[in-house]
């Protein structure tokens, strides 16, 4: 079975630093609803995410019920536009 890995960046903040977390998970079924389940445990609410191609739509449709999930210009994203500045 094929799968593809995701890279994941998640920006928060902790007190008074800014905290990035990076955590990586496969495209299987059961490793994007521990995207999921993770992504809840650490209080995130929005999930920015490139629509290239037909990649999107798998963790679109696992997220779309737990978060706001704008579909954005692949260019804003590599610029930083996806965090807290």
């Amino acid at each position: 079975m094929y799968t593809r890995r995701r890279w994941l960046r998640v920006f928060g903040y902790r007190r008074w630093s800014r905290e990035i977390i990076v955590r990586t998970f496969d495209t299987t079924t059961g490793d994007l609803l521990a995207l999921r389940d993770w992504l809840e445990a650490n209080g995130v609410t929005h999930v920015a995410m490139e629509s290239t191609g037909v990649y999107w739509k798998p963790i679109f449709y696992v997220l779309e019920d737990s978060f706001e999930c704008p579909l954005v210009n692949a260019t804003h994203i590599k610029q930083g536009g996806a965090g807290p500045r």
